[in-house]
């Protein structure tokens, strides 16, 4: 029994470890300490989402209007985040040509509706902040994270230009951002991209509450119910 437990154990380990590392096994993802019930992080996150993603990322499984959610108006998300379309109820669409796109940067940049599902939340909080300055690339950026990728690190006037120096990366340049902005900027649009990937999951977490009150009424109810039909027997 003793080295059953023992071997669950080691495996239980070996999972953890393997999801603490990126792809090749090289960096480690740092933990995105994330809370979906901070609607503040959720829409400044969505904020920096539409102004500095949806440029080139579409999001075209999510609708303007489920910003609602996250306790947004309509009048605000017209006035503030609706660049792309005219109507709330339209998707998060962009206007760039995939032919072009892919023409400008190797490669056809990825709808980011469920990144958040397929990836992992620590991946996208890592992937943010591991950008640094590699002049082999084209686009004279590289990431620690996801290497030798096609994106360019569109963030690097908030965050400032990293380098990698003996494998570790180094601020040789400030950004706009201090170290904790730019954390926090990064950890409020991962906690975005979250929602955006399960919008419903905060309503189905809010019904639940609902249900679980229900069922303890319910249960206090048949309780009493119970010990009326059997009190007169012996």
């Amino acid at each position: 029994m003793k080295k059953f437990i023992a071997i669950l154990i080691a495996l239980m380990m070996g999972l953890h470890n393997s999801i603490s590392f990126s792809a090749d096994g090289s960096y480690h993802l740092d933990n995105a300490k994330i809370n979906l019930d901070d609607e503040q992080s959720l829409q400044r996150g969505a904020r920096n989402f539409i102004n500095y993603c949806l440029n080139c990322h579409s999001a075209n499984y999510m609708r303007y209007n489920r910003l609602a959610d996250i306790g947004l108006s309509d009048d605000v998300i017209k006035e503030n985040l609706l660049f792309t379309a005219e109507k709330t109820g339209e998707l998060m669409d962009i206007n760039m040509d995939s032919t072009e796109a892919k023409k400008w940067f190797g490669a056809n940049p990825p709808n980011l509706t469920v990144t958040a599902r397929s990836r992992g939340k620590d991946w996208i909080y890592s992937y943010l902040r591991t950008f640094y300055v590699d002049e082999s690339r084209e686009l004279g950026w590289n990431n620690l994270v996801y290497p030798n990728a096609a994106m360019p690190h569109v963030l690097w006037e908030l965050q400032g230009v990293q380098n990698l120096e003996d494998s570790k990366l180094k601020l040789t340049k400030p950004g706009l951002l201090s170290a904790e902005e730019y954390d926090q900027f990064v950890l409020d649009t991962t906690n975005y991209m979250v929602f955006m990937s399960e919008p419903a999951k905060l309503v189905r977490h809010k019904i639940g509450y609902y249900v679980i009150g229900f069922l303890l009424i319910l249960l206090i109810l048949v309780i009493n119910l119970k010990k009326e039909f059997w009190k007169d027997i012996k």
